[in-house]
């Protein structure tokens, strides 16, 4: 037997997080993370604070649903839990525009497959009760869409993206609730770059069950804390009918650590699982930081950010074909073509942390992740027009810069 291998500490450098997520925590909510002391899931303190961050994530997400809790785990923690009411055999309608609706259906096909239809394919089982309505890259999933497919198909469940960042579009939430509506189907909803971004609240989206966001975008807290999700009391009636196939992302079972027993709020949590106390400090602190921002005002704000962004990209001759207000996706000038992936690399070599698409066609994604100031706008536009330059391209990173001192002046005038 060799010796083991007791490699150095580990330093991760401070980069700028320029992508599509996750963004850029919050140095309070890092404090609070730090500074929660040693104590277990169950101390008192512990349990106050998940009650605490039940109710404010109500008004965050704009919502009575008593079901609205956090799932430990990034994003894809909620969605699961969000996707565990659809059971082998459900007819379920998916709306795929870009990677992570297309990963949204691959989750809801693991759940839908009959026995015989995920032994075929264990990996990618082809369940036939499923319906994926593929739009192309680049294009909103629209009402008339939505429509036409609910019509002909009429699901149990459909499920959609809010704004889906492989390709930088927003879908048509409304119609999507609507449609819903119209068909008596149970609308499910990833919210996961949308809650915290976008100014919405989900009590006025009736045809919507189920909603499962992250706690690293919107909300500004660290991965692997609380994916905020909320179902309604027909979702958990549904649950209720048909069982679970999940200890740990049963969304009932879990929501009881947050003291919800029952339907009904209570005092405080019964274990369920173990919880972390400085997931739950830094949770809390996000929520706090989000309520006294204001949801509306913060997506005023990233509307204001990404137009100086999108107007920066576009005097260096890029090409924006997305329509979310975090985040930007470009094609480059014709003379970088083909070159997306070596700029990328460059940047993310030098601490400037930008994403390419991961699908065809290869575009670059700029993130503006809780930064939401004119300095960290500056910075971003003249590091990737650095980038731009050093691959040769004809910039004038003083005229960008002097475009985006006349937005920001603007702002400053009219107040």
């Amino acid at each position: 037997m060799t010796d083991a291998m007791i490699f150095p500490q580990l330093d991760i450098p401070q980069t700028l997080a320029a992508g599509p997520g996750p963004g850029n925590t919050d140095p309070r909510v890092l404090q609070r993370f730090v500074a929660a002391g040693v104590a277990d899931h169950m101390q008192p303190d512990v349990l106050r604070g998940m009650v605490e961050a039940k109710h404010m994530l109500r008004t965050v997400m704009g919502t009575r649903n008593v079901h609205t809790f956090g799932v430990a785990g990034t994003g894809w923690s909620g969605l699961d839990v969000m996707f565990n009411a659809v059971m082998p055999g459900d007819r379920v309608v998916v709306f795929n525009n870009g990677t992570f609706s297309g990963i949204d259906g691959l989750t809801v096909r693991m759940k839908a497959a009959t026995e015989q239809e995920l032994a075929a394919n264990p990996m990618d089982p082809k369940a036939a009760s499923v319906t994926t309505i593929d739009v192309p890259h680049g294009t909103s999933v629209s009402a008339e869409i939505i429509e036409q497919a609910l019509s002909e198909h009429k699901p149990k469940w459909a499920a959609m993206a809010h704004s889906e960042t492989g390709a930088g579009r927003v879908n048509d939430i409304r119609g999507f609730s609507d449609a819903c509506v119209r068909h008596d189907v149970m609308g499910l909803v990833d919210a996961v770059s949308s809650l915290g971004v976008e100014d919405f609240a989900i009590d006025d989206f009736p045809g919507i069950h189920g909603w499962a966001s992250c706690p690293q975008k919107g909300i500004c807290c660290l991965p692997l804390t609380y994916a905020p999700v909320s179902f309604t009391e027909r979702y958990i009636d549904a649950l209720k009918a048909t069982g679970c196939r999940s200890f740990v992302h049963h969304p009932i079972l879990e929501a009881r650590h947050w003291a919800i027993i029952d339907g009904k709020d209570t005092d405080k949590g019964v274990y369920h699982r173990t919880h972390s106390p400085y997931a739950v400090a830094a949770f809390h602190e996000a929520l706090r930081i989000t309520l006294q921002h204001g949801v509306a005002q913060r997506a005023r704000d990233y509307a204001f950010h990404e137009a100086a962004l999108r107007d920066a990209v576009t005097l260096m001759g890029c090409k924006v074909t997305s329509n979310m207000t975090s985040l930007v996706v470009l094609n480059l000038p014709d003379t970088l073509a083909g070159r997306e992936m070596e700029l990328v690399q460059n940047c993310r070599a030098d601490g400037f942390g930008i994403w390419p698409t991961l699908s065809q066609p290869v575009q670059i994604r700029i993130g503006i992740l809780n930064l939401l100031d004119q300095a960290s706008i500056s910075e971003i536009v003249t590091r990737f027009g650095g980038a731009m330059r050093a691959l040769g391209a004809d910039v004038d990173i003083d005229a960008v810069l002097a475009q985006l001192n006349r937005h920001y002046e603007k702002s400053i005038a009219a107040e």
